[in-house]
């Protein structure tokens, strides 16, 4: 009894440290609400590529369109939209559809913005801006890394756009040690 009873307490012990030592923490997001008309002609021609982008989504199933849109360093503009497969989930969000091609078309170059936009299941789009999933996210921050710089992220609304800082602030607590 007096074995198991010191097990008891230890753990116990234990147990009142670790809730001692534990400490609350809140993450933020940093973004800005902006009016199309608050946009830069560059920034409103990315946001532009993007909604056009959902044009050429493929989603029979989930009827649920998705562009996006990178600007890289050499001037460049790649689009990408969601492709859907009945054999789920073998198909590819418009995000990394952008950013594998990007990279395979351009691998030298970096990446300096991404603008995303959605069409809901009415075919209209959506009136709050959609972020990116979470491996597109992953996926973004790897390039944001090999860029050595934010890659600022435009999210698209039917009225409004958001504008984050950069990819790492959609994923504070992302995978970076590769």
């Amino acid at each position: 009894m007096a074995f198991s009873s010191f097990f008891e307490n230890l753990a116990l012990s234990l147990c009142a440290e670790t809730l001692n030592r534990m400490q609350k923490k809140t993450i933020t997001v940093p973004f800005e609400e902006l009016s199309y008309s608050e946009l830069s002609p560059a920034d409103a021609a990315l946001v532009e590529t993007a909604r056009e982008a959902t044009e050429r989504s493929y989603a029979p199933y989930s009827h649920f369109r998705v562009g996006a849109a990178i600007l890289l360093d050499n001037g460049e503009v790649v689009p990408g939209s969601n492709q859907e497969n009945v054999a789920y989930p073998s198909g590819t969000c418009a995000e990394r559809s952008a950013c594998f091609y990007a990279h395979a078309r351009y691998p030298e170059a970096k990446f300096k913005k991404i603008a995303v936009a959605a069409r809901g299941t009415d075919g209209e789009f959506v009136a709050a801006p959609v972020a990116p999933c979470g491996a597109c996210r992953q996926s973004l921050l790897e390039y944001e890394m090999l860029a050595g710089a934010p890659v600022e992220v435009l999210l698209v609304g039917r009225d409004s756009v958001y504008r984050l800082p950069s990819v790492a602030s959609m994923l504070p607590l992302a995978f970076t040690e590769f």
